[in-house]
C-alpha cells in the first residue's frame, strides 16, 4: 500500500512544487481543491475519505494575499482560511485512522513588521497589522481541534523562493529591465525560504514527534532589500539597476492592486525551533538559492 499525504489547496505555486516532490518520493498525492478533478471542498464525504489511512494532511488554502486590504477583502482573506481550516479540522474528527500530523499554513507577518530583531516562536504577537491579525485567526481556527490521534503544526511561512512563479517573479522582471535598484530605504527585512527547505522542512517536522505548534519557516539568514536586489543584479548579470523610492512603490502598488507595505515594511523572522531541533537547511544564504532558482 502506497504512502498518502493530502495538501488542501493544493494547486498553486507551493501546492504544485509539493505534489511533485511526495510523487517523486513515492507518495500518493490526494488534492482537496475547487477544481473538478480534485477532491472538492464541498464534498465532505470525499475529504474524510480522503484523510482515512493519510500519513499527514498539509493545508494550504488560502486567497492569495497579494491584493487591496479593504474591507471586503479582508473579510475573503480571513474567510477563505479560517473556514476551509475548519472543514478539515471536522473532517479529522470523524477518521477512525486519521493522520498523524497536520500541518497548517500560516503567515511570518504574525509577529508584525519590526526590523529591530528577528523575531523567534516564543516571541510576542502583533494585533495591528492586518496580516499579523488573519494569521492569528488562522492559527486560532487551528487550534480549536483537539485531536487525540493527529499532532497540529501551524507553519508560520515566509516569502517563499522557487522557479516559475511566487513573489521572485516580478523582482526578476525588474531586474532584467535595468530596474532592479533598492526599493525604498532598502533596509525592510527580506525573510524567505527556498520552495525545496519547504518541502525538506514538512518531511523533517513529520518525522520528528517533538516539532509541534507554530513553526516559523525561514532561512536563518534574512537580507534586507538592498542586498536582495544586488543579489539580483549579479546573478543576472545587470551592473546596475534604477531604485524605486517609497512614493514609486506607493503608486505602482495602487495601479496593480496590493498593499505596498507588503514591499516596504520588514519581514524578519528566525527558525529558532527547526535549529534547536536540528534541521540542516539545503539553502541556507540568498546567493546560492538565487543561483540554484535562476540558473
Amino acid at each position: 500500500m502506497s504512502k498518502k499525504v493530502v495538501i488542501a489547496g493544493g494547486t498553486g505555486f507551493i501546492g504544485n512544487y509539493l505534489s511533485q516532490r511526495f510523487k517523486e518520493d513515492g507518495y500518493e498525492v490526494v488534492i482537496i481543491s475547487r477544481q473538478k478533478n480534485h477532491v472538492h471542498w464541498q464534498n465532505a464525504i470525499g475529504i474524510k475519505a480522503a484523510l482515512e489511512g493519510a500519513e499527514m494532511l498539509i493545508n494550504l488554502a488560502g486567497k492569495p494575499i497579494n491584493t487591496r486590504f479593504t474591507e471586503q477583502n479582508k473579510a475573503e482573506l480571513i474567510s477563505s482560511r479560517v473556514d476551509t481550516t475548519g472543514l478539515l479540522g471536522k473532517a479529522l474528527q470523524q477518521c477512525l485512522q486519521p493522520p498523524s500530523i497536520w500541518l497548517n499554513a500560516s503567515g511570518a507577518h504574525i509577529y508584525g513588521t519590526s526590523d529591530q530583531k528577528e523575531h523567534t516562536e516564543k516571541d510576542q504577537l502583533d494585533h495591528t497589522f492586518f496580516p499579523a491579525i488573519m494569521a492569528q485567526k488562522w492559527e486560532d481556527a487551528l487550534y480549536k481541534y483537539e485531536l487525540a490521534n493527529t499532532r497540529t503544526v501551524a507553519l508560520r511561512i515566509s516569502i517563499v523562493l522557487g522557479r516559475g512563479g511566487g513573489v521572485l517573479q516580478p523582482f526578476v522582471q525588474l531586474t532584467k529591465w535595468f530596474l532592479g535598484g533598492q526599493q525604498g530605504s532598502g533596509r525592510q527585512i527580506f525573510s524567505w525560504i527556498h520552495l525545496e527547505d519547504f518541502y525538506q522542512i514538512i518531511r523533517f517536522a513529520a518525522a520528528h514527534e517533538h516539532v509541534v505548534g507554530a513553526l516559523n519557516i525561514c532561512s536563518p539568514e534574512p537580507v534586507n532589500n538592498a542586498v536582495l536586489m544586488r543579489s539580483l543584479r549579479k546573478i543576472l548579470h545587470r551592473p546596475f539597476g534604477f531604485p524605486a523610492p517609497a512614493f514609486g512603490i506607493k503608486i505602482g502598488a495602487a495601479i496593480l492592486g496590493i498593499e505596498p507595505d507588503l514591499i516596504l515594511k520588514s519581514l524578519s523572522v528566525y527558525p529558532q525551533k527547526l535549529i534547536d531541533a536540528g534541521y540542516k537547511f539545503k539553502y541556507p544564504k540568498i546567493d546560492s538559492a538565487l543561483e540554484e532558482i535562476l540558473s
